[in-house]
């Protein structure tokens, strides 16, 4: 993650048409010039009456910062999200009282659960008004509380606005957390406090954080070092905390003989192209990372809270050292002998010094191996067919495709997996998904974020059908709106078009032993290309493999954004890489129950190495 910079208040952010025709400043005005000093290049939100007082001010102040207007509330919880995680800098979205809020409460709580710093602004109600059951009216710090509980206030009184934005920023940035202001629409109208009494009570705030240098002890290195160079067949398991610790990361596992499997959040640490890179862990992962966890003696775990403990180390097997910058996540998924708190590369900077080189590499050669038989076992089941796409195909070649640079967002379902999976990102490339949360419809909103956030490189969303109907056409129309100002207009949306809730599907059968349910999970057959193409975007829409790397190299050439329409078989298994007794007990009850695409699901199975237990 880019480190976050000391912000320097500049005292600017006034308008000076305002300035010209001597209008008092209001606090919408200071609150305005406030995120100017606090670094803000950019707000993602919605207008309404609760909240126009600020948008008032963002136009006397030029549109500095940069008002986004998105399709909806939602989306801009998300893009603030995506613009923290593409950048480092604290993400801003503002909407009005009572409903608009209601609407970010999903991205707020997807910041949340990533540990994102997100500042929401909120507009309510006139003081007056509250509790009185008024139009709108919610209790908005009750509703706020849980996912902004480090720090959520409403101003009240126009001397309190200042501390308050201060306050909701430091901790923001402080804490990796959401932090809420919320703003009565009386409030935002009043005359600024341009110089507080200094009296009791009285609380002169300001502005800039600097992020400090934290390294454990050299005892607790030592010991951490220790534990390592004793291990013999060490696994290291990287997450979002270690994305800006490549090179610390690539040099310990080479010292140490260790293989590096990722969490989804971390896909982006190390590249995919080192051969002892095993890949994502889990359910979305590879077998190469899952047989290593199953394997080794030692445990190195950086910046991740990954919650699938069965996918961890027996207990008792491995001894184990973690390294994360917040402390409260230390020791949390498996019994760590050294929990150390400190930044990921400074600290496995100051633990390389004190670690020896292995030189009996045996582990690491069969780790090698290992890798390179899952890329060449991956790259075989793509090749199977799909009726009338495979969609892993569709992401093999869009790995071999991808430019330098490119960000990629995939929504929760089927294509986590096939990211997870089929696709080798380099370095220098970005990726991520709504990690903790999960939540459908975040693909699309991602992608755009990334834009603003770069615009000169490509962003891809890698999303299902499900989600695009959910939100991803009200997505569009953002981008429909803004394109044109990228420095590169490249954006593509990949859809999935499989006609089911796909992922959903699999679980009722893999975990609940549940046939698929129709009525729950089929999906109206939509042409997402030609929605994108009454948008002025660029559709496509692919039905035989043949055409899939046409699709991707036109839309990588293209003028302008593009939505592929992939039309892909629904019976091809996203699967855990093998399966546990009881997945295959539950798959085969659900076949032998009635599933409606029982026979096709067993040839699927068959063609991708799958095997159940007798039903």
């Amino acid at each position: 993650m880019a480190a976050l910079q000391r912000i320097i208040p500049t005292g600017k952010g006034f308008s000076a048409m305002a300035q010209e025709q001597n209008q008092e400043r209001t606090v919408s005005d200071q609150i305005v010039a406030r995120l100017t000093d606090w670094g803000v290049r950019r707000i993602y939100g919605y207008p309404g009456d609760g909240i126009n007082g600020v948008l008032g001010a963002i136009r006397r102040a030029g549109n500095q910062p940069e008002f986004i207007q998105v399709a909806h509330e939602e989306l801009a919880g998300f893009m603030a999200c995506a613009h923290a995680k593409y950048t480092g800098e604290v993400g801003v979205c503002l909407a009005t009282s009572g409903p608009g809020a209601i609407h970010l409460l999903n991205g707020m709580y997807d910041a949340r659960g990533d540990h994102q710093p997100l500042v929401a602004i909120i507009g309510q109600q006139p003081r007056a008004a509250l509790g009185g059951h008024f139009q709108q009216e919610v209790d908005l710090l009750s509703l706020c509380k849980d996912v902004a509980r480090d720090f959520v206030e409403m101003a009240t009184d126009p001397a309190q606005v200042r501390h308050l934005i201060d306050r909701a920023f430091r901790i923001a940035q402080a804490q990796w957390v959401v932090t809420c202001v919320i703003l009565p629409h009386d409030v935002q109208l009043l005359p600024a406090v341009e110089e507080l009494p200094r009296e009791h009570g009285s609380i002169p705030s300001g502005v800039g954080y600097s992020a400090p240098r934290v390294v454990p002890t050299e005892a607790d290195l030592r010991r951490a070092a220790e534990v390592l160079n004793a291990g013999k067949k060490v696994a290291i398991l990287v997450g979002a905390g270690a994305l800006g610790a490549t090179d610390e990361i690539i040099a310990v596992a080479d010292a140490l003989g260790a293989g590096v499997a990722k969490a989804f959040l971390g896909k982006a640490a190390v590249p995919d192209d080192l051969p002892f890179v095993t890949g994502t862990v889990g359910w979305l992962g590879t077998a190469a990372s899952n047989t290593m966890m199953q394997e080794c003696d030692t445990l190195l775990m950086v910046g991740s809270t990954f919650p699938y403990t069965e996918y961890l180390p027996r207990e008792g097997q491995a001894r184990g050292v973690q390294i994360d910058i917040a402390p409260q996540f230390l020791g949390m998924r498996y019994p760590m002998e050294l929990n150390l708190t400190g930044d990921s590369a400074t600290t496995l900077a100051a633990l390389l010094t004190l670690l020896e080189r292995k030189t009996d590499r045996a582990w690491r050669v069969q780790i090698e191996r290992k890798v390179d038989a899952w890329w060449r076992l991956i790259d075989e089941r793509a090749e199977q067919p799909g009726d009338p796409l495979n969609p892993q195909l569709l992401f093999r070649e869009l790995s071999s495709r991808l430019p330098d640079n490119a960000i990629l967002n995939a929504d929760s379902g089927t294509a986590t997996v096939w990211l997870a999976r089929n696709v080798r990102l380099r370095r220098g490339m970005m990726s991520s998904v709504s990690g903790r949360l999960a939540s459908m419809g975040s693909g699309v909103p991602y992608a755009i974020a990334a834009k603003f956030a770069h615009p000169d490189r490509v962003a891809i969303a890698l999303v299902g059908d499900g989600a695009m109907q959910m939100s991803g056409f009200n997505a569009l129309i953002t981008v429909a709106k803004y394109w044109r100002r990228w420095q590169d207009p490249r954006l593509i949306v990949l859809v999935l078009n499989n006609r089911d809730l796909n992922y959903v599907s699999w679980e009722q059968r893999a975990q609940d032993g549940e046939p698929k349910f129709p009525a729950s999970q089929d999906l109206l057959d939509v042409s997402f290309a030609r929605h994108a193409e009454l948008l002025g975007l660029r559709g496509v829409r692919v039905e035989t493999p043949d055409a899939i790397g046409a699709a991707w190299d036109a839309a990588l050439a293209a003028d302008r954004p593009t939505v592929i329409d992939a039309v892909v078989d629904p019976t091809i298994p996203p699967l855990p890489p093998e399966l546990t007794e009881k997945q295959q007990e539950s798959l085969s009850k659900t076949l032998a129950d009635g599933d409606p695409e029982a026979d096709a699901i067993r040839e699927r199975l068959r063609q991708q190495g799958y095997r159940l237990a007798p039903s």
